[in-house]
């Protein structure tokens, strides 16, 4: 009896021996000892044409050669920082091990228990190389849940032909020299006016009992403030391209987006290209500066990874200043990276100060609560309805209240 138990023990921890040489990140042993890795990584089509560089392919390989115990295969697939997280949430053991997301959408993938958090050494070294407000970007109740690669935000374009760099510092000042185009009825954008008077989303954006403070008499002002500056002839709404070839026709000297649009913009005004925070505007009286909604962009890996460690290594490599040099050359992808910051090509690039400029001192962080997702269809409406007409100084206040109210109820009427 003691030697059948000896040798079923003997049997039992060959066995558990073997599980840990394959390892239990679900890797197999490969020829010449290297352990068999396979990774799906998801990225935006840019990210991966040849027009552009390859970026991920390119930082894939760089990757690899660095981990020559890992015997890896890519396998790589299309999916948006905006709508990767809804493909992840959906069917997160059939999405792809890495991905990158827009910080906004990061509560989708908690929910769906579809995004793993970073801790211990890789949450040190993520931390040395990324600001605090970014950090903030990507963490939820305490836990850090990716890799921020760039700021996400827009600010403002300008021919610099026309306005001065004092110029751009108020709205007022630009709509007496040139015409300004803004995204007018685009719900990430009209906020602007009513954050720079006062008006909040969650308390601080974290608390989603707070709910939404758009209705008040402050959030009236703005309301009326916009109805005069909808009739103004030297201020005209941005929509389905139009502000970009306006610039272009030179019917237009001032344009708001963000760092995606900067090499067709650098394209349309030459040396002629400025690129500034956003301005303040006159409100009864005082200066109200403009606030943009600000988060970033993240490398995040999926929670049900099957190799594990490989894909929080890779993550962080995407993440790394290595990585987002190569993503600032190849896509113009603005880099976060605290080091990459103080490169002299960096540093002194206007689109770069402009981004940085706009985070750090006219923005907010954009909520990620759930209830989030109630405040976008309201505020397009206000948009639509103050360039229709159909919201006037006679109104202001009902439908600022109507504004209000949608942003704080669940859809259900």
């Amino acid at each position: 009896m003691r030697q059948t138990w000896k040798r079923r023990l003997s049997v039992l921890l060959a066995a558990v021996l073997l599980l840990g040489a394959v390892g239990c990140s679900g890797g197999g042993a490969a020829a010449g000892g290297k352990e068999q890795v396979r990774l799906m990584v998801w990225s935006p089509s840019e990210d991966q044409s040849k027009d552009s560089g390859e970026w991920l392919q390119t930082c894939c390989n760089n990757f690899a050669a660095l981990h020559p115990e890992w015997d890896i295969t890519f396998v790589y697939g299309v999916a948006d920082e905006a709508t990767a997280a809804t493909t992840v949430s959906q069917d997160a053991e059939a999405s792809a091990d890495v991905f990158l997301y827009s910080n906004d959408t990061i509560t989708t993938l908690t929910d769906a228990k579809a995004l793993a958090k970073f801790g211990g050494k890789y949450a040190d070294e993520i931390a040395s190389f990324t600001s605090q407000a970014l950090l903030d970007s990507v963490t939820l109740d305490g836990y850090l849940y990716g890799v921020p690669f760039t700021t996400n935000t827009w600010y403002m374009y300008y021919d610099k032909s026309v306005f001065t760099e004092e110029d751009v510092k108020s709205l007022d000042a630009m709509l007496e020299k040139g015409v300004v185009s803004f995204p007018f009825t685009n719900s990430w954008y009209l906020p602007a006016f009513y954050f720079a008077n006062g008006c909040t989303l969650f308390g601080d954006g974290t608390q989603e009992e707070l709910g939404v403070d758009f209705g008040g008499e402050n959030a009236v002002e703005v309301t009326n403030y916009l109805v005069d500056l909808i009739a103004n002839p030297n201020f005209v709404v941005d929509a389905d391209g139009s502000g970009m070839a306006g610039l272009r026709d030179g019917s237009i000297n001032a344009i708001f987006t963000g760092s995606w649009d900067s090499a067709s913009i650098k394209e349309i005004l030459g040396d002629n290209m400025g690129a500034a925070a956003l301005p303040a505007f006159t409100l009864n009286g005082e200066s109200k500066q403009m606030l943009a909604y600000a988060g970033s962009k993240a490398v995040g890996v999926n929670a049900h990874a099957e190799n594990m460690v490989a894909a929080v290594e890779l993550a962080v490599y995407l993440g790394s200043a290595e990585a987002q040099r190569l993503h600032y050359e190849l896509r113009s992808v603005i880099p976060s990276n605290t080091d990459l910051l103080e490169d002299e090509n960096v540093k002194n690039d206007p689109v770069v100060i402009a981004q940085n400029d706009t985070f750090d001192r006219t923005s907010i962080l954009q909520p990620f609560v759930s209830k989030m997702g109630n405040c976008w269809s309201p505020v397009e409406n206000m948009g639509k309805a103050i360039r229709n007409g159909s919201t006037t100084h006679d109104n202001a206040a009902e439908q600022t209240a109507a504004m209000n109210d949608a942003m704080n109820s669940d859809g259900i009427s």
